[in-house]
């Protein structure tokens, strides 16, 4: 095996693990904490540490650890106190002590998802050609977060007393076992510890990454060139800039309202309103979605040189509207629910991906890893912010009554706004034909 291959295997791993660790307990969270007693305004202030993070991260990761820590030993660094943290969440019942921990894990682990980024660019000879396979490894993290659960989530005691006979029995049991209600929500604490376990493997593995240094500021060097961040900012004055950021901003806030509701929706009971899926099979069906995004992450570089920046973009942005369609008109029908779920990686390929090889195509080389920062604030920051302030109150304190969701109704506004920020890539969205800001 060739060095660049074996360097490439190293960031495919990377991926695997830095998404692993997210996706492990962020599907069930929204259905955890109101099982805590946690208010919708305590519920929107844990949820909304990731996004604070994420902004926080611009200033920090994209700054700071870039000029003066080699990537990986931050990357390292941040998992061992990351993984502390989300480690304790698993013991943690009371809101204070939760909202720290919480803010802790975000504080360390939302800055890793760029620096990961930055190694993975730093070490690539073709973005185009090479970041769908690398960044694939985070989807297929995100996958096999969620299938353990198919095992933890169980209902033992139904499984014992239904005494199957055999191995294939036995897995049978245990698979249509799945816990529900309370149990259920009690038991999710696993996905806390489950994170923290891989994070902790994942700051061991940052020791075997590739080298990459800290980008020292030259002599001299101008107070844009000081602050990275400035600069990027500064290139929002380009109007195709500015509009692909806010509309960024959107698909983030409907993404984000995907995972604030789906799991909810996808667990609770005909009479409630929702698609009525065991506890141990919810996370599986929701990472159809990125078993999807394997295959779209494969498709991308072709469907780029196709299609072009703007015409990807839109169908990422087009597949939230037809999912959240079939949501609100066809919750009776659990075999489309779970069918509609692979829409969930042509979402993210097709623009959120897009998005940041957007960004190291058209950025200036020595701001690059800011202006994916920049953009980061609205993938993971201020649309998840919006997601989490709104989500838990629109679904617990809007449409909501007597136990009971109107799903039609909730599920219509991000159907909507989706459309709307679809119409507007569609009507102001003009990337230059070639590169003008390097």
């Amino acid at each position: 095996m060739t060095e660049t291959k074996r360097t490439r295997n190293k960031l495919f791993l990377m991926m695997v693990m830095e998404f692993f660790i997210w996706g492990a307990w962020l599907p069930l969270i929204f259905g955890y904490l109101p099982s805590l007693g946690f208010t919708p305004v305590q519920q929107a202030w844990i949820l909304n540490a990731f996004p604070i993070a994420a902004i926080v991260g611009m200033f920090f990761s994209n700054q700071f650890a870039d000029r003066h820590f080699a990537a990986e030993r931050f990357l390292g660094f941040s998992h061992i106190v990351g993984g502390l943290a989300i480690l304790g969440l698993g013991f943690t019942r009371d809101f204070w002590p939760f909202f720290a921990l919480m803010l802790v894990h975000c504080l360390f682990y939302v800055p890793t998802n760029s620096i990961a980024n930055s190694i993975a660019f730093a070490h690539m000879k073709d973005s185009k050609r090479e970041f769908g396979f690398i960044r694939m490894g985070g989807t297929l993290g995100w996958i096999l977060a969620a299938w353990p659960f198919t095992f933890i989530l169980v209902d033992w005691a139904r499984v014992k007393a239904a005494a199957p006979h055999g191995l294939v029995a036995w897995i049978g049991t245990v698979l249509g076992s799945g816990l529900t209600g309370q149990a259920l929500k009690q038991a999710t604490r696993w996905t806390f510890i489950v994170a923290g376990i891989v994070s902790l493997a994942l700051a061991a593995y940052s020791l075997l990454l590739p080298h990459t240094p800290p980008k020292k500021k030259t002599p001299g060097a101008s107070s844009t060139e000081r602050f990275a961040w400035l600069e990027a900012v500064r290139l929002l004055k380009r109007p195709f800039v500015l509009i692909l950021w806010l509309i960024t901003f959107i698909d983030a806030f409907v993404h984000n309202l995907y995972f604030n509701w789906t799991g909810s929706f996808l667990g609770a009971s005909a009479a409630a309103g929702g698609v009525g899926i065991p506890g141990n099979w919810i996370m599986p069906v929701m990472s159809l979605g990125q078993v999807s995004e394997l295959l779209t992450m494969l498709v991308l570089g072709l469907v780029l040189k196709k299609l072009g920046w703007r015409f990807t973009m839109l169908i990422g942005i087009l597949g939230h509207t037809a999912r959240f369609a079939v949501y609100a008109f066809f919750p009776s029908q659990p075999w489309m629910i779970v069918a509609i779920q692979v829409l969930h990686g042509v979402c993210y390929a097709f623009f959120f991906a897009t998005v940041y090889i957007f960004v190291d195509t058209y950025f200036p080389k020595d701001v690059r890893s800011s202006a994916q920062g920049l953009f980061n604030v609205m993938i993971l920051g201020l649309g998840v912010l919006a997601a989490n302030t709104l989500g838990p109150w629109l679904i617990q304190s809007v449409f909501t009554a007597n136990g009971v969701t109107d799903f039609r109704s909730l599920f219509l506004l991000p159907c909507l706004t989706a459309l709307g920020a679809a119409i507007l890539l569609l009507a102001a969205f003009r990337p230059p034909a070639k590169t003008e800001t390097s």
